[in-house]
């Protein structure tokens, strides 16, 4: 792996043999060499030529990329000082943190990953308190029934239904706007009835959230930071 400088741009080329073609991909990313995102060239035993080539020929497509990614970026707090709720910003000593407040006055502050930890705590009992009022609300107007609600910090998802009528959501949902957790209540609760996403699923979704394609397509690449 080595880093190619193409004009402006820095690209993190990797090269295996065993690849029959190349492949060109924009990762969002928070680092002080890639602010908003990293680029990575994955090519076989290729020229300099070849490469240089290529980037020429996908240029445009990687700058629009990377500006998609910075629209995306996910928005970072002052830790022990800001709380990101709901896509905005607040100070530490809104009241809706205040369960935050109670959680870093109690733990031993030493290290950032002991403040994280707190603001992961806080993050799980503040959805319990805001997101199952949520989904009763839209069980009810749905007229379905779960056996469970859970939350858990995720990497990938926002929510999961099983077959077991157990739903799960994202503790870091609760960092996105109400438009979107309510997104994603009503895309869970629609598993109980389509445990797929056909276009009876989509319609369903739609009963209930008119909106739904044009929010899906707004936060389609919504990022949020670890903090």
């Amino acid at each position: 792996m080595n880093e190619i400088s193409f004009k402006d741009l820095t690209i993190e080329h990797i090269c295996k043999t065993s690849l029959k073609h190349s492949y060109i991909s924009v990762k969002p990313l928070k680092s002080e060499i890639f602010p908003h995102a990293k680029i990575v060239l994955k090519t076989p035993k290729v020229s300099q030529r070849f490469i240089i080539n290529l980037l020429e020929e996908k240029e445009s497509w990687i700058r629009k990329q990377l500006s998609k990614t910075a629209q995306h970026k996910g928005q970072s707090v002052n830790l022990e000082d800001e709380v990101l709720l709901f896509g905005e910003i607040y100070s530490i000593d809104v009241q809706e943190a205040k369960i935050l407040r109670e959680l870093l006055q109690k733990s031993k502050l030493d290290t950032k990953i002991n403040i994280l930890k707190c603001y992961d705590t806080f993050y799980k009992e503040y959805s319990k308190l805001h997101i199952i009022p949520r989904v009763e609300y839209f069980a009810n107007l749905m007229a379905l029934s779960y056996e469970e609600i859970k939350f858990r910090k995720m990497k990938s998802r926002w929510g999961s239904c099983s077959s077991k009528r157990v739903i799960t959501f994202n503790t870091a949902l609760l960092k996105t706007p109400h438009e979107f957790i309510d997104y994603v209540i009503v895309h869970e609760l629609a598993h109980l009835v389509h445990m797929n996403h056909s276009k009876n699923f989509h319609s369903l979704v739609q009963n209930y959230i008119p909106h739904a394609i044009t929010i899906r397509k707004k936060f389609k690449n919504i990022r949020i930071s670890d903090d």
